[in-house]
């Protein structure tokens, strides 16, 4: 829990808690004991013009989401919260700000914690092949080009995956805590990851996608090995390739084709 020292109110009457963290991100923060879910939150206040690097934190979610509209658990402890960003990007760049998220993550968490951490094809962390963070990336568009992008993050921090979590995901899933041992400074974390977060975001948009996905891809111990991607019902298993200058996975199947994946869910075979 992000610690503060006034009273928090709900999303319709909340406090501003905190100022900024950098100079793009994290000027306005705003928080709520429990929200529906933290995206939606921010695209709300997005559409009613909120500037670039503000931020929605909670507690715990009512119905926090991953992608593809699946729920996302989200347990007192964990680390919620989405950031509104504004880039000049035509909505094809932008779906590549997921890697942005994802390498911020994968940093922060090898720096801080020494963890072995992965980046898994497009939008997971994991720590020795358990998911630990989540991200998500919605925008809005108008014209081609970008209105709004808000990126969601879901780290679990400090819960016990077993207490916490439902036994469907508790052989997939991880925390700091289970992984540490110990309970962690969410504060700290927090701001740790909005720094990372503004400074990769900024070499993004000087310096384009390249330099994110080289980081990116030096985390992805998915490469080079057997995986099956589903998207909708369809299955289709191979051999992760590569990812390309595009964010699309490169999948060699069994019939030797090489096919080019732009949505799915990546999964070990």
């Amino acid at each position: 829990m992000i610690a503060l020292n006034k009273p928090l109110r709900g999303p319709d009457e909340t406090d501003v808690v905190a100022e900024a963290t950098t100079k793009k991100l994290g000027h306005t923060i705003l928080f709520s004991h429990e929200v529906r879910s933290t995206n939606q939150w921010a695209k709300h206040l997005a559409k009613l013009g909120a500037a670039e690097g503000t931020i929605t934190v909670a507690d715990t979610q009512k119905r926090g989401r991953g992608r593809l509209g699946r729920e996302w658990v989200s347990p007192e402890g964990g680390l919620w919260f989405s950031v509104i960003l504004r880039p000049r990007l035509s909505a094809q760049e932008a779906t590549k700000l997921v890697f942005v998220a994802g390498l911020t993550v994968a940093e922060v968490l090898k720096e801080q914690y020494d963890l072995p951490v992965e980046t898994k094809w497009p939008n997971d962390t994991l720590v020795l092949g358990r998911k630990i963070c989540g991200v998500l990336c919605e925008a809005s568009t108008s014209g081609g080009h970008v209105d709004f992008v808000v990126i969601g993050f879901g780290l679990n921090a400090n819960f016990l995956v077993r207490d916490d979590l439902p036994v469907n995901l508790q052989n997939t899933s991880t925390s700091l805590q289970d992984e540490l041992g110990k309970r962690v400074n969410v504060e700290k974390l927090f701001h740790c990851l909005i720094g990372k977060l503004g400074d990769l975001y900024s070499l993004f948009l000087s310096k384009g996608f390249l330099p994110i996905l080289e980081g990116w891809k030096k985390h992805a111990g998915f490469i080079g090995q057997r995986i099956v991607v589903t998207d909708s019902d369809q299955k289709t298993a191979g051999l992760a390739l590569d990812v390309d200058a595009e964010g699309m996975l490169l999948l060699k199947t069994e019939d030797g084709l090489i096919h080019r994946v732009s949505v799915g869910d990546a999964s070990f075979k």
